[in-house]
């Protein structure tokens, strides 16, 4: 759930991958709940609640546990979710983004200034951090799913912008607007998605050494524990 944080590869290195597995699986339960709860119930007619469903698939989400979050939006519907954004610098002063789904903004807004804080880094105001990224949206499909040379034909034809593709999954990048017309598009082809989001990325990223990476890798992984927190980016590129 780290979006492009660059970490993604040494996080699993670290042998935390059942706890890991299980903050997935709630934090994806959790945007199943809320996107069913704001929009219809029928995923065909809430390109959300569509999207919520495929990354949990891809994640290799239980059906059970999919369709009890989705039960959940109507046995909760006196809860009131917000998505709330956190601005700051971290180790290394790395510009940080938070994205956070809470029921409780306080005690989210105390969580996240506490982890910043301890490791010696700080929380911003809005825009403190985010005019180093641009917003865009980011489409991701597993690469057993369709050829690179199929899939650049298939992202120009949907009006996408760029397609990139690596050795797990294309990815590919459009305005924030379109993402939901360009999905729309791909899926006359494509059942299956990793996801489908706005992501923040990094317009200039900071070089990130071997022997100084522990304290940010470790800041990134209180962040990625916490319960409110769905997402995070930064422009920390790590080196080997």
């Amino acid at each position: 759930m780290a979006g492009h944080s660059h970490w993604a590869g040494i996080k699993h290195k670290k042998g935390k991958a059942d706890k890991q597995r299980s903050k997935i699986f709630s934090k994806l339960s959790k945007e199943i709940t809320v996107a069913a709860k704001l929009g219809d119930k029928d995923p065909a007619m809430n390109p959300r609640l569509r999207s919520a469903i495929q990354a949990a698939r891809s994640a290799n989400v239980p059906k059970d546990n999919i369709e009890r979050a989705i039960d959940k939006s109507s046995v909760s519907a006196g809860l009131n979710f917000e998505n709330l954004r956190y601005e700051g610098f971290g180790p290394e002063k790395v510009a940080v983004i938070v994205e956070t789904l809470t029921d409780n903004k306080n005690r989210t807004a105390s969580i996240v200034r506490t982890i910043f804080q301890k490791a010696g880094g700080s929380l911003g105001t809005q825009g403190s951090a985010s005019h180093n990224f641009q917003q865009l949206g980011i489409i991701k499909i597993d690469t057993k799913e369709v050829s690179d040379e199929r899939i650049l034909e298939l992202a120009i034809e949907a009006g996408a912008d760029e397609c990139k593709s690596n050795a797990n999954y294309h990815e590919i990048h459009c305005s924030i607007n379109e993402i939901y017309n360009v999905k729309k598009e791909l899926e006359k082809e494509i059942s299956n998605f990793i996801s489908t989001g706005i992501e923040w990325i990094p317009l200039n990223s900071v070089q990130i050494s071997k022997e100084k990476n522990e304290n940010l890798i470790n800041f990134f992984e209180l962040l990625e524990e916490e319960d409110d927190i769905q997402n995070i980016y930064s422009n920390a590129e790590f080196t080997e």
